[in-house]
Order: C-alpha cells, then structure tokens, then sequence
C-alpha cells in the first residue's frame, strides 16, 4: 500500500478496511496490518479483492472522497463517490460546447497537439540515448513523422479529421516502440497495441499505467466541477469517461510510455514479472504490479516547471493545473486550451 498525492492504493488480497473515528484501518486476516489518518488523502484505489465497510463508504461518500474498484490487473470495475458537485454554471458551459463544432474543434486539436509534441520529445531523447545508430536513425525518422503531424494538425477541419491524424501518429510511435528497449528486448519489444487483453509484456504494463492515468484524470477534472464523461476529441459512449481521456493524452508519452521504457531499460520491471495466460493474455504478478505502482507514484513526485503557476510543482499536480485552464476555457475566461508540453 502507498499514499501519495492524496490517493491510498491498496493491493494486498485479501485486505478489508474499515473506518475507525477519522483513521481508515487496513486488516488481513482479521489483524489490523496498518492505520491512516482520513484526512490524509482524498481518494481510494483498490486492486483485487479488497473490502470496504459501509461505515467507511458513507464517510468517503459524504467527504467527497473516491473509491475506485479495479481489478488486480488494473481494469476498471467500479467507482463510489458521493453527490454531484461544482459549478453547475461550468458544466452547463461544458455540455454546451459540444454543439460549437469550432470550439470542439479547436480542443480537439490542442489535446492532439499536447500528445504529439510530448510523444516527439520522447523518441527524441530515446534517440540521443541510444548507442545502435540503426535506432537512432529509426526513432528520428519517426520523430520527423511526428513534426509533419503536427503541422498538419490546423488543416484538420473536423474532429474526425484530428482523431485520424492523432491514429496515425500512434501507430508511428508503436511501429518503433521496440527501438527505445535497450535490455530484453525481444520479451519487452513491440509493434503495435493491444488491449482487452494485452498479448504481450509491454502492453499489459502500458494498459496499467494508462489506468492509473486515467483515475488521475478524472479526479482532477472533478475536482475543478467538471463532468469527466462529457468529452470532446473521444466519442461519447456510456460509461465512458470521455474527458478524463481527452485531458490524458497530453500525459500518456510522460506518465504511460516513458515510464514504461524507464522500469523495462532499468531492470526494475523483468519477463519473470508476467504471466501468460491460455488464449495469449499477459498479466502482473502480484509482485510487479506493486513495483509499477511504487514507480508511478515516485515519477508523480518529481517537480517540473509549469507556465501557469510560474514555479516548479510536482508532476502529480499538472493534471489539475490542467483541468483549471480546461475549466476556464469552457466559461469563457480564456480563448484556447494550451496542453502540457514536458521539457
């Protein structure tokens, strides 16, 4: 278990936790193994088969605090959170922006745009990084494939347009993912993306990662009174939180990919972490997804410039500097979204 930035992960099975005054006690086999003060996050994130009482459900609805229910691969299952809250003025703005296809538009291309350019400044760095010229030569290329994308990016004159330019830039990226492992590379090299169920070792660690993204996202984006369902660059569909991956795009070559390649390259994530299962599906051992959960709330940790609160901040924290320009752009205050561009 770890707290960080205000989330509880809780992966240990079978665990039950339990509400205790203002301290949240975390049982297995009947003993009480840890206590946390209630105060001390704003959200929970459970893997497997973990309990929850009623009593600490109530408290966490009536706070505002989240409980997330994946499981043990990190799937989404379930979410419990309290009544809707925010400026229901925000989010009348929110759901009336999806009818101005310009404004739409225009976010669409900026989460396209935030996407790219983090995803180029990745192969550019993993091509500085390597030793073998044919993958330097591979990954600059692509990076190259990336500038022109972007370019092309204003010329998409509707959203469909942008989502075929943002696939097509994905698929680049994927096609020389396997170039930027420098150890295991046949266990840990891939060409393309495969999910529901990853058929590989790097898949299964990039769907995780993206999951856990994704919670951040939409935590941030209901911090500041937005609907995370109601998104603009993804289709609706029910259940789906379409702004959460609006918002997360930006992110993935940061806090999915890279991070990814920096376990895999450093040996902290090995083959002998995954398991195979009938059928081509890979997943974590019990062992390994607590090694990534360490890793990613470590990466949140470190500080990074961010223009909008003009000094240095924790990574953790962008997503929600994020969703306030988001937010401010929806009512008004602001004429265009600009994405995260790490550096």
């Amino acid at each position: 278990m770890q707290v960080v930035e205000n989330i509880l992960y809780v992966q240990s099975e079978p665990s039950y936790l339990r509400l205790d005054h203002d301290t949240v006690v975390i049982e297995r086999e009947g003993s009480p193994k840890r206590s946390l003060p209630l105060l001390a996050f704003g959200g929970i994130v459970l893997f497997g088969d973990i309990m929850v009482s009623p009593a600490l459900i109530r408290r966490c609805s009536e706070d505002g605090r989240t409980i997330t229910f994946l499981d043990r691969n990190g799937r989404f299952r379930a979410r419990v959170e309290g009544p809707v809250s925010g400026n229901v003025l925000l989010r009348r703005s929110q759901y009336e922006t999806l009818v101005k296809e310009e404004m739409s538009l225009k976010l669409g291309r900026a989460f396209v745009a935030g996407k790219l350019q983090n995803a180029r400044y990745s192969l550019l760095r993993s091509a500085r990084e390597t030793d073998n010229r044919s993958d330097e030569d591979r990954l600059r290329f692509a990076a190259d494939k990336l500038a022109v994308a972007l370019k092309s990016l204003p010329g998409g004159v509707n959203l469909d347009e942008v989502r075929g330019i943002e696939g097509e830039a994905a698929r680049t990226c994927f096609q020389v993912f396997k170039y930027q492992v420098r150890v295991n590379r046949d266990e840990f090299g891939i060409t393309g993306r495969t999910r529901r169920p990853p058929l590989d070792r790097m898949n299964a660690l990039l769907s995780f990662l993206y999951t856990l993204l994704t919670h951040d996202c939409r935590s941030a984006l209901e911090g500041v009174g937005l609907d995370p369902q109601v998104g603009y660059l993804h289709t609706l569909r029910p259940g789906r939180p379409a702004l959460a991956l609006d918002l997360m795009e930006e992110f993935r070559p940061i806090l999915g990919d890279r991070l990814s390649l920096t376990l895999v390259n450093r040996k902290q994530v090995v083959p002998e972490d995954f398991i195979e299962r009938k059928g081509g599906a890979v997943q974590f051992s019990d062992e390994a997804r607590k090694k990534v959960i360490i890793a990613y709330v470590e990466r949140k940790q470190q500080e990074v410039s961010h223009p909008l609160s003009k000094k240095k901040v924790t990574i953790a924290l962008i997503p929600h500097l994020q969703a306030r320009l988001l937010a401010r752009v929806l009512r008004g205050d602001l004429d265009s979204y600009v994405p995260y561009l790490y550096k």
